[in-house]
């Protein structure tokens, strides 16, 4: 992306707040921001975490979630849109309900329901809604291989699992399934794309790192970002592919907090 005097696109982020900057809002809007897109904020919830894990988690209520996404869409013309944590039914219908009504274009929903650490970050509960309302209204969904898992409901431990994964997925109404693989052991990070009818693998060799906190939020993040500057989805996949592959690989070997350490959204590693 360049950046100049035109005008950026604007994406919004639909998400928890992260203290230690990782995950949620902070990743997304570094994502937005590194891609050369205007980011545009609703936090649904306030979390104290670092890289260690989540110590406490604060739901925003029904009415800071709406008056949060009305004033954002009343003002900038949102041309795509990141759904990351969401802890409470009501704020799944608010967020489903704007995107049925086209307030919310080209949704993104990233089921986070376990952080980086192993934390749950959602309730059991909250799983009917994700398949029955949510995810209906999304066009591209990106769950990893754990929230998978409790999706669909199986184990997976294969690329044949991932795949079936993917199709019971898309039976709940997503156009596409973006399925993360960075949880199965193997020397490549093989994550899969299906389509409704087609399954594509996206490879990368995998970066030997335990820094790797907000990489779902972030590759969603670059998705969106891409689809806001009216890549295809094919185009926006591959591109966030190759983002998250160099954040990654940048923030590899920082030393930043003393357990699942953040990416370099910016290049930093690659500085002189």
């Amino acid at each position: 992306m360049h950046f100049g005097s035109k005008t950026p696109p604007v994406a919004l982020t639909i998400a928890g707040s992260d203290s230690g900057g990782g995950a949620g809002i902070q990743a997304d809007l570094k994502t937005f921001a590194s891609l050369g897109v205007y980011g545009t904020s609703v936090i649904t919830a306030v979390t104290a975490q670092n890289t260690r894990g989540v110590s406490q988690i604060e739901i925003m209520s029904l009415e800071s979630v709406l008056s949060q996404l009305v004033a954002v869409t009343n003002d900038f013309q949102v041309r795509a849109t990141k759904v990351g944590m969401i802890a409470s039914e009501s704020h799944i219908r608010l967020v489903a309900d704007a995107a049925a009504d086209g307030t919310l274009p080209r949704l993104i929903v990233d089921p986070v329901m376990v952080a980086t650490s192993g934390d749950r970050l959602t309730s059991d509960t909250l799983l009917d809604a994700y398949r029955n309302i949510l995810i209906p209204q999304a066009l591209v969904v990106t769950p990893n291989i754990t929230e998978a898992q409790e999706l669909a409901q199986m184990t997976i431990e294969s690329l044949a699992d991932m795949a079936k994964a993917a199709q019971i997925i898309s039976k709940f109404g997503a156009k596409y399934v973006y399925l993360k693989g960075g949880h199965i052991s193997s020397d490549e990070a093989t994550d899969l794309f299906f389509d409704g009818s087609n399954v594509q693998y996206l490879r990368a060799k995998r970066i030997n790192t335990q820094n790797t906190h907000g990489t779902g939020c972030t590759l969603s993040s670059a998705i969106a970002a891409y689809l806001a500057f009216g890549k295809t989805v094919d185009e926006a996949i591959h591109g966030a592919k190759i983002y998250i592959t160099r954040a990654i690989s940048g923030g590899a070997n920082w030393a930043l907090g003393g357990g699942h350490g953040p990416l370099d959204h910016f290049s930093w590693g690659q500085l002189p």
